[in-house]
């Protein structure tokens, strides 16, 4: 019982921020609690039966999350895991206190967390994840991590840090490199597409540096539908529904399934797998369509520059309402002009704090915009009120910052 007091103090703080602000609250009782209980947050995450799994990379971090937790819930395993939202520190701890006995611990097999690159590589040496998964590295978030040998060092930590398995990217070249240094003391298991997937990709997987050993063993995508993948493992074959298009999201997929047969071992079933994943629905904002206001949208978040070009390239060629929003997490607008955005083909509407900077982008590749507007609530109302598109549906593409904002303006849950 000795975390009693610091339990009660975290949820008390949450408390008060959340009757501060409606939502709120989602870090600092995590930052009260490792400040006055500093082994609060690896001694919990430590103490599950079947161990610690850490998921951590550039991009599809959230959504492999997703799909292996649905995965191990499928094969009977109670699983704590973390949001999205809550991928570093002071976050994990605000999640384990909503389910945290007062004694620290909570009530569940296994934990599956989400971590950011940088974060999980500072908190992983003491937590000594039993797996780890490791999606890519990708230019990204170029005012944290300046380069690409950065996120790769941090990837590094992580698995260095594992105590029982490492689940690799097979096609990511920073990430295979790792197998040399950690296969003598840990299980490695790979994941990848064949030859002919990645034939079929004129720009790539996007990875910053594609494996000089790519590998045919593991778990490997052999196809790619509009939605759908054939996976292929231990002799056995299997189609898999994805949450939403494109070829970013079967390697997700392929880390998970990967994960999910690295921990469970025997007990791991093909079938059911590809059965929880294709049943799952979309992470929020990755390629999902609801109905707001009675109009039916989807919603594709881009991240980085590969992640904007990927989503854009798996997109229906003829849309007739796309609204663009970029917000104050893109320092550095410059960042997204090697996305080639015109199959887009006409925009609508660019909103967010760094519209100006984005219209210009798109004028300049030949893509017409018919609206620019700093006012993104008013924007988005604007454009969701606009009569049903002639081709396809209403299409918003946001970066992270648009993205909250927009979730929270239109009453939205993740």
């Amino acid at each position: 019982m000795k975390y009693a007091a610091a339990v009660l103090v975290g949820r008390g703080v949450r408390t008060l921020a959340r009757l501060r602000k409606r939502g709120g609250g989602s870090a600092v009782p995590g930052l009260v609690v490792n400040r006055i209980a500093p082994r609060f947050l690896a001694d919990t995450l430590r103490s599950f039966p079947e161990g610690l799994v850490v998921v951590s990379g550039s991009s599809g971090k959230s959504t492999t999350t997703k799909m292996l937790v649905a995965v191990l819930d499928a094969h009977g395993r109670r699983v704590f895991t973390n949001p999205s939202t809550a991928n570093i520190a002071q976050g994990l701890t605000s999640a384990l206190l909503e389910r945290t006995s007062l004694a620290g611990r909570i009530d569940a097999d296994v934990a599956v967390l989400e971590m950011d690159e940088a974060h999980g590589a500072r908190i992983a040496p003491d937590l000594r994840p039993k797996l780890s998964v490791l999606t890519n590295v990708m230019t990204d978030q170029i005012d944290r991590f300046h380069d690409s040998e950065q996120v790769a060092r941090h990837l590094r930590t992580i698995a260095t840090s594992t105590t029982d398995a490492v689940v690799l990217n097979a096609d990511d070249g920073f990430v295979a490199a790792l197998a040399g240094e950690i296969a003598s003391r840990v299980r490695v298991t790979r994941f990848g597409v064949t030859d002919t997937v990645l034939a079929g990709l004129p720009r790539g997987l996007g990875t910053t540096r594609t494996s000089d050993a790519r590998t045919t063993d593991g778990l490997i995508i052999t196809a790619v539908g509009d939605r759908t993948a054939t996976v292929s493992w231990a002799g056995e074959s299997a189609e898999v529904g994805l949450p939403a298009r494109g070829v970013h999201y079967a390697v997700d997929a392929a880390a998970a399934l990967a994960g999910a047969a690295t921990l469970l071992g025997d007990a791991f079933s093909l079938t059911t797998a590809v059965a929880a994943i294709s049943a799952m629905p979309p992470v929020f904002g990755r390629g999902e369509v609801l109905t707001v206001r009675g109009r039916e949208v989807e919603f594709v978040l881009v991240q980085n520059p590969t992640s904007f070009q990927l989503n854009v390239d798996h997109l229906p060629e003829e849309l007739d309402q796309v609204l663009v929003a970029m917000g104050s997490d893109v320092r550095d607008p410059g960042y997204f002009w090697p996305v080639d955005a015109r199959r887009l083909r006409r925009v609508h509407t660019v909103t967010g704090s760094k519209a100006p900077e984005m219209a210009l982008q798109l004028e300049y590749q030949g893509v017409p915009v018919q609206k620019v507007s700093t006012d993104l609530p008013r924007a988005v109302d604007e454009f969701l009120a606009l009569p049903e598109p002639v081709a396809g549906r209403k299409t918003i593409v946001f970066t992270a910052d648009p993205m909250r904002r927009i979730r929270a303006h239109l009453g939205l849950h993740s």
